[in-house]
């Protein structure tokens, strides 16, 4: 009866310890992108990550109804203007010319982008691969996090992919 009660009294002890460490969106997405986003309100969210080796795509926007996220992203060197660089738009929109298509890898499974077109803005790649000596879109895998910020919404998207 003793062994019973502690045993039940250590797996109480862990499942309230494991609840109160998970973390919101907000924080998650300013612990990833180097910014404050706690005064976002999520506004969509999708995630496809999953199964064994935890491939996936995941994308969350988050609404600002101030301009504090902007100030801190135009202070974070980390973060550059629009237009995106050939990779985040092959990554994000995917990039189409006469001979050739690429992506975009972030979509929702049928190839459509998870993040609506942003005509003025800042974006920030994380590349999270360990072998970051061949360039992203040569890969054979992906593991890369991108934020962009639509100064015209004052939206921010967080997205990950993960193959």
């Amino acid at each position: 009866m003793k062994k019973t009660a502690f045993s039940l009294a250590i797996l109480f002890f862990l499942f309230a310890f494991s609840a109160c460490g998970s973390k919101s969106v907000q924080e998650t997405v300013s612990a990833e992108l180097g910014i404050d986003a706690s005064g976002g309100k999520e506004i969509s969210a999708t995630d496809t990550h999953g199964g064994f080796h935890g491939d996936g795509v995941s994308s969350v926007a988050l609404s600002f109804s101030d301009l504090s996220v902007l100030d801190e992203i135009k202070g974070n060197a980390e973060w550059k203007a629009f237009p995106l660089d050939e990779t985040v738009q092959a990554l994000v929109y995917g990039v189409n010319d006469e001979t050739s298509s690429i992506g975009p890898f972030i979509n929702d499974g049928t190839g459509n982008p998870l993040v609506r077109e942003i005509q003025n803005g800042y974006y920030i790649l994380i590349d999270r691969q360990k072998d970051q000596e061949t360039d992203i879109l040569e890969r054979s895998s992906f593991n890369v996090t991108v934020g962009l910020y639509d100064t015209d919404t004052n939206t921010l998207y967080y997205c990950t992919l993960d193959t």
